[in-house]
């Protein structure tokens, strides 16, 4: 099953500004919420819908990808809709949209008593490099990928904050002339967590992490481009303190063909030609992404006419249509001649046939004077 476009299940234009995406996702997680809808699957699943859309409009990063290329961009793979997340990942993640003083921080864990005791600090993302063959980025590929990331130590012991008695935010009230005024920030012991580490193995790092070696799998859509991003949900370095993972984000990297070049959706091969096949015609094969191709070389074929193999080329990778393979002719004039060969091109330069037929183009003959 295909999945919606974020734009149209947050119920906004392409033009929407952070605050206008911001306010279309409160509106359906207070709508869909399951405190207001328990026991309802399908609200649950809406739910995480808007959390996924959410997640990926809202981070610029993904979101200038998911624009270019739809949700291939995204490594057709999961987000919080696709299982990646649970829900307590979204409420971790996402509950600060709301605030913990609004009308809604009772919806979100707000004011200590709700499903997020503290702010869960989202692990950083990781990135890669995946090199590609034009023959893989043009029909598609799923490849195995090795990388480390950062996970929660075994062993680590957390204790509450004291600075922030476990809330992660500390409040100041200061007076102004219109009267005293409540704020609050996250604490600086603690940076938001509510908790700080007690003990921890020696390995594991200030945040009670450590690097170990993952490897998963990402199907590769046909259609991809040097320089695409595409991203695996939760699959980046851990939070600490149990809060959501970053993304794998993967930069597809070309490797060069010996004998093929992409443009655009199209496939180009330079054909190169002697004289007298490109006069005669012939018929020759060509390279082309899914091995040998005949093709036909009509007589008197110019040089820079252009043959189309229709279909041979790149699919759009969120769409529908193919490019072809371009082959280019070129014809190859030899810069030494022998005494028997020059004098047999001296009898058909008198010929009527080797002489131009439209005014100011030079004949193949007058590219021959400079060998002499």
């Amino acid at each position: 099953m295909s999945k919606r476009d974020y734009y149209d299940i947050l119920g906004i234009s392409k033009s929407a500004s952070a605050d206008e995406i911001k306010k279309a996702y409160r509106k359906l997680a207070i709508k869909y919420h399951p405190d207001k809808n328990p026991d309802d699957k399908e609200a649950e699943e809406k739910f995480k819908e808007a959390a996924e859309a959410y997640d990926v409009l809202s981070n610029q990063d993904k979101k200038s990808r998911y624009d270019q290329f739809g949700h291939a961009g995204m490594g057709g793979q999961g987000g919080f809709g696709g299982g990646g997340f649970s829900m307590d990942d979204i409420f971790s993640q996402f509950g600060d949209v709301f605030g913990d003083d609004s009308i809604f921080g009772s919806f979100f864990g707000g004011g200590g008593g709700g499903r997020r005791g503290s702010r869960r600090t989202v692990g950083s993302n990781i990135r890669i490099k995946l090199k590609l063959s034009l023959a893989e980025m043009r029909n598609g590929v799923e490849k195995k990928l090795k990388y480390k990331r950062m996970v929660a130590a075994e062993g680590v012991k957390f204790g509450s904050c004291k600075h922030c008695n476990g809330s992660g935010v500390v409040k100041q009230v200061t007076q102004t002339f219109l009267g005293q005024m409540a704020t609050q920030s996250a604490c600086p012991v603690c940076g938001g967590m509510g908790q700080i580490i007690e003990s921890k193995p020696s390995e594991a790092n200030e945040q009670g992490l450590v690097s170990k070696e993952f490897e998963t799998s990402l199907k590769i859509p046909g259609g991809v481009a040097n320089g695409m991003q595409l991203s695996i949900s939760g699959k980046g370095n851990e939070g600490p303190a149990g809060g959501a993972s970053g993304d794998l984000i993967v930069l597809v990297e070309e490797i060069p063909h010996d004998e093929l070049t992409r443009d655009n959706n199209n496939v180009i091969y330079n054909l190169w030609l002697s004289f007298p096949e490109a006069t005669l015609g012939s018929s020759v094969e060509v390279p082309t992404l899914d091995g040998k191709a005949k093709i036909k070389v009509d007589a008197g074929t110019q040089p820079g006419k252009v043959l189309r193999l229709k279909g041979k080329g790149f699919p759009e990778v969120n769409g529908y249509g193919k490019g072809d393979q371009l082959v280019v002719i070129n014809v190859y004039i030899p810069k030494k001649v022998s005494s028997d060969e020059k004098e047999l091109l001296l009898k058909l330069q008198g010929s009527e046939h080797f002489k131009p037929d439209e005014k100011g183009k030079s004949s193949f003959f007058d590219r021959l004077k400079d060998m002499f």
